[in-house]
């Protein structure tokens, strides 16, 4: 059975970014994401601009322009979490953030991966892996959480960190690659 690009992509397997069926929804995510960041704060239509780039966006939920995403239909934002300017959400899997995270400017929330065979990628083939943030994490400014990664509930991992693997709940993390450095 011969599957679409866009499916092989949701199932979390090797597809081809190129396709043109993926290539419409990043050019309506495109615009999504222009008309929020374009919208000016006391527009009255900006939650509902941001509610319509994202795939769940929960009550009291806000994101500071500007926002960057893939697909947009992927990412789900939980009640009352703020995320501050310069966000990255690279959605080719989904992206869940639970509810009361406080996301810091600039941070990149990256699912998208790549083979390390180089005949893959040269054929161009990529694939995806979640990213789930728990409720009440603070993510510090600047933070890179890597494909495949979740975070427990209350952590909270400092400015500049790359998180490259799962960190547990109630801790403090930091660093390159991420450690946890204290318990909460």
């Amino acid at each position: 059975m011969v599957t679409s690009q866009k499916e092989r992509m949701l199932a979390g397997e090797l597809y081809q970014a190129d396709d043109p069926e993926l290539q419409a929804d990043l050019i309506q995510a495109e615009k999504r994401a222009k008309a929020f960041n374009g919208a000016s704060a006391d527009d009255p239509n900006r939650r509902a601009l941001l509610a319509a780039l994202v795939g769940n966006l929960g009550p009291d939920a806000w994101v500071r322009p500007p926002l960057r995403v893939d697909y947009g239909y992927h990412i789900s934002i939980g009640p009352r979490t703020f995320v501050n300017c310069g966000a990255v959400m690279l959605d080719v899997a989904p992206i869940r953030i639970g509810a009361d995270v406080q996301i810091g400017p600039n941070v990149q929330l990256l699912t998208p991966t790549h083979p390390i065979d180089p005949e893959q990628r040269l054929a161009k083939w990529e694939s995806a892996e979640p990213i789930t943030i728990g409720d009440n994490v603070w993510l510090g400014g600047g933070v890179i959480v890597c494909p495949g990664v979740s975070i427990g509930e209350n952590t909270v991992v400092g400015a500049g960190a790359v998180v490259t693997r799962d960190l547990p709940a109630n801790v403090v993390a930091a660093g390159n690659p991420a450690r946890v450095i204290r318990e909460l």
